[in-house]
């Protein structure tokens, strides 16, 4: 079973998963690119992976080709769904029971195509299975925070050739995540405004760092950017929940997205990157704290960020 650790020092916590140390790679220099012969996330290679929570299919049954997108656990996860929600004091450390979720969301059969070579059409499927596994993990009422990212490129961390993200639930609220939330509540007390919003307007009025503007969805660079070439994109409306979005939306944040992706493909020769959804966690009642997240509809603002690396 793995672990969660507070580092006292660092104040953050780190996922120890004993597990995932006897994955052969990791001793490699360099992971090794897969022939889509032998590539698992490839059509006609399902019975290499587990077998599948998720999938847009057409056609054939569960496991087998005729996929759109498919969603499958981690084969080696950090975290495990098995299992009660501990934690203890530990000289003075502290360590909680490793429970969670770790799946993998394969977004194309196609070997060679990149979320960004994907059709708007393609794109939506791939957010919808985003929203169902969202929706799906916050039924479970021991995880509190939910992270969404894709890795792209050997340098940003991709260990698989093939296109897909990751989708992690875990059963506390990292650090980091824990200071922008509070810093949207105490704005959102002081002022009774989303400072999200407030960052969009202004943007918006500005125009000096907009890339690119669509009806609903406004792709731009940060003011304060911590990486070359650092793009964000927000929803225009209010909205603190990505799950809330329906099948319309979607279609158009596909459209968004996939010009994101290619300004970044075509300018910067296909780099490697990171790409992040933030969205609020689920509300799930704790002892102690009735109110905890209690005003998170109005004080947050989902967002995607994209960081080459």
């Amino acid at each position: 079973m793995s672990e969660l650790r507070w580092d006292p020092l660092k104040l953050h916590w780190v996922i120890i998963a004993t597990e995932r140390g006897r994955r052969p790679r990791d001793f490699q220099a360099e992971p090794q690119e897969k022939e889509v012969a032998s590539c698992p996330f490839c059509y006609g290679n399902e019975d290499k992976t587990p077998a599948e929570i998720f999938a847009i299919r057409p056609s054939g049954p569960a496991n087998s080709p005729g996929w759109k997108v498919r969603v499958i656990p981690n084969k080696y996860p950090v975290l495990r769904v098995e299992g009660e929600v501990k934690s203890k004091g530990y000289g003075v450390y502290d360590v909680m029971s490793g429970i969670g979720a770790h799946e993998v969301i394969i977004e194309t059969p196609r070997h060679d195509q990149g979320l960004a070579d994907l059709s708007p059409a393609e794109i939506t499927d791939v957010l919808k299975a985003y929203r169902t596994r969202y929706v799906d993990l916050r039924r479970d009422f021991r995880l509190r925070y939910m992270v969404l990212f894709k890795n792209h490129g050997i340098r940003a961390g991709a260990t698989l050739a093939h296109s897909h993200s990751q989708l992690i639930a875990v059963p506390l609220t990292p650090p980091v995540a824990a200071t922008e939330l509070k810093i949207c509540r105490e704005f959102f007390e002081s002022k009774e405004r989303c400072i999200f919003c407030d960052l969009i307007n202004f943007e918006l009025e500005s125009g000096s760092r907009i890339v690119k503007e669509f009806p609903n969805f406004v792709t731009m660079t940060p003011y304060a950017s911590c990486f070359p070439f650092e793009l964000r994109l927000y929803p225009k409306k209010h909205s603190h929940d990505f799950a809330l979005m329906d099948d319309a939306q979607l279609g158009e944040l596909a459209i968004a997205m996939k010009d994101m992706l290619l300004r970044l493909k075509t300018v910067l020769k296909d780099p490697p990157y990171n790409f992040i959804l933030h969205t609020a966690p689920p509300r799930q009642p704790r002892l102690g704290k009735p109110e905890y997240w209690g005003s998170i509809e109005y004080d947050y603002h989902w967002h995607i960020e994209l960081v080459p690396s």
